[in-house]
């Protein structure tokens, strides 16, 4: 049998019993219980924190998230445990947020938000872009990449995918591109959704000489990791090219910070994944882990190790 932690009772009742599983509830806030935990399951957004109560548990081999992203953790983790992160559990809510934030930016809904406050009917009462007929990159062609092609197709537009290296497409696109060809296609596209893992060579990746390759007008949507943008850079585009942010660098973005206040920036706060499609997804992936570990067999998703 293994013993699998959760961090709280409604995770353990949702996932219910799997073969050669042992339950018990470990909250990273409270103390580390007597038994010999081999799996923690962290908080979703407990970030590292949440992770560090298991240096104190010897017998932790695997450590199991809800979140996409893991930078932060693989720091705190112990010599020789697993990780596994929550690949797959916010493809769906991440993709709606992109071709939200995308409609929101090129439709002035956020203008017309502003608006509201002051009653104004026609202030930004324009011809916009639409998403028809535009040309999108995705810069990152992984599960979420994937799922807000899927999403993008019926708006009529045409789909570019760019990933680390070039290779063969898929049923959605022909081909997928790589990273080294960016300076050439940006000039090409009117939208931008960047969905890419934040690691050395992603840190930074769009600054002012790729932003500035986009045309004039050009969109920029990230829901992937704030550091992937150089913010002064951002800073220094805006206006010239828009920018719809779900996540920043800093963040959370001070309430003084001028990328509030920026031209044609909109700013939601890291909130792709939180939506009522994470729970039942979060458990789905839970259950899957465990089956498999139950069953002797190599755990999913693994994406690092301490």
């Amino acid at each position: 049998m293994v013993t699998v932690s959760f961090p709280d009772q409604s995770w353990l009742d949702d996932v219910g019993p799997v073969d050669g599983i042992t339950p018990v509830v470990w909250d990273p806030e409270g103390p580390v219980p007597d038994d010999d935990v081999e799996v923690f399951v962290a908080p979703y957004m407990g970030g590292a924190r949440s992770v560090e109560p298991v240096a104190q548990k010897p017998s932790v081999r695997l450590v199991q998230l809800f979140s996409a992203g893991y930078e932060d953790v693989l720091p705190v983790l112990p010599k020789g445990v697993a990780l596994a992160n929550g690949a797959g559990v916010h493809d769906d809510s991440t993709a709606e947020l992109a071709v939200g934030l995308a409609l929101a930016s090129l439709r002035g809904i956020d203008d017309a938000a502003r608006d509201m406050t002051s009653g104004s009917w026609t202030a930004h009462r324009r011809q916009r872009r639409s998403l028809a007929d535009s040309r999108v990159l995705l810069l990152g062609y992984g599960s979420i990449g994937r799922a807000i092609t899927r999403r993008l197709v019926p708006f009529e537009v045409s789909v570019t995918a760019v990933a680390s290296r070039a290779r063969a497409g898929d049923d959605l696109v022909q081909t997928v591109h790589g990273v080294d060809e960016l300076a050439e296609l940006l000039p090409q596209h009117d939208v931008v959704v960047v969905i890419v893992p934040l690691t050395d060579a992603t840190a930074g990746l769009l600054g002012d000489e790729l932003l500035g390759a986009l045309p004039d007008g050009a969109l920029v949507v990230n829901v992937a990791r704030g550091p992937v943008l150089d913010t002064d850079a951002v800073l220094r585009q805006a206006g010239r090219i828009f920018f719809a942010l779900d996540v920043t660098d800093p963040e959370p973005l001070p309430a003084d910070h001028p990328l509030w206040s920026a031209p044609g920036v909109l700013v939601t706060p890291h909130v792709g994944g939180m939506s009522t499609a994470f729970r039942p997804r979060g458990v789905r992936l839970l259950r899957e882990q465990l089956r498999a570990l139950g069953a002797g067999e190599d755990p999913i998703n693994v994406v690092g190790h301490g």
